[in-house]
């Protein structure tokens, strides 16, 4: 991977929420993007993401390997680790889940529910916003900017 198309650290998360809406909507082809997301929201992964678990675990890889990124190979600074513990922390924050209180009674999602869903979206966004600067349009599949 080239230095213009290495995937910055904070999009990984991003990545981890679009791969997951792109293999719900691959498993129902008739399903839009909402739908995707509503049902993003219900899965294990996504209380991996919002428990935080899943920045421990890459955090807790990280330590063991003396900060080198598995990835690139280089060592995350200080800084880097700091913004990813906001990430974490913030979609701790926005990401909380209450069970079987996703809908009120008329069927629209509850205001924490609305919050989760537009977090998710904009950080698909914004995954997508890379690939299309870095012309990697091939690994956009959700087209949630066009």
């Amino acid at each position: 991977m080239t230095k213009k198309n290495e995937k910055p650290y904070v999009l990984r998360a991003a990545e981890f929420v679009y791969l997951n809406i792109i293999k719900i909507k691959k498993q129902n082809p008739e399903m839009n993007n909402i739908q995707a997301f509503e049902i993003f929201m219900t899965t294990k992964e996504y209380d991996i993401l919002s428990s935080g678990e899943f920045h421990d675990k890459w955090f807790l890889d990280l330590k063991k390997n003396e900060y080198i990124d598995p990835i690139t190979k280089k060592k995350i600074n200080e800084e880097t680790l700091r913004l990813l513990q906001v990430q974490k922390d913030s979609m701790i924050k926005l990401l909380m889940k209450i069970p079987k209180l996703y809908y009120t009674k008329s069927h629209f999602p509850l205001e924490i529910s609305q919050r989760a869903f537009d977090h998710l979206w904009r950080v698909c966004e914004s995954y997508e916003m890379w690939c299309k600067e870095t012309k990697q349009e091939k690994l956009i599949y959700l087209n949630i900017i066009e």
